[in-house]
């Protein structure tokens, strides 16, 4: 499935300080975040639907494409408009 981007508003000094020592940790803050949605999601999305939706995402690479057409080289040369198609040598 596709990633969706999230935006929130936060107080920049309070984030300036979250950085910082987070930073110092070595913590990573993007992993955090990924965590603390996923927890939200297992609390409030119901286990049936969650099913449902991982099925989904394991189905995803398996469907079958449509087979592709076959490109310019393989078809024949349109006449432009007002001109003759070539004609065959053995015509």
């Amino acid at each position: 499935m596709k990633n969706a981007t999230i935006t929130i508003s936060f107080e920049q000094e309070k984030l300036k300080a979250l950085q910082f020592y987070a930073g110092k940790k070595d913590a990573d803050m993007q992993g955090e975040l990924d965590d603390f949605l996923q927890k939200l999601y297992e609390k409030y999305v119901p286990a049936q639907t969650r099913e449902y939706i991982e099925s989904q995402m394991e189905q995803a690479p398996t469907r079958q494409r449509r087979p592709r057409r076959p490109g310019a080289a393989a078809l024949p040369a349109r006449p432009e408009p007002g001109k003759q198609a070539p004609q065959d040598i053995g015509e």
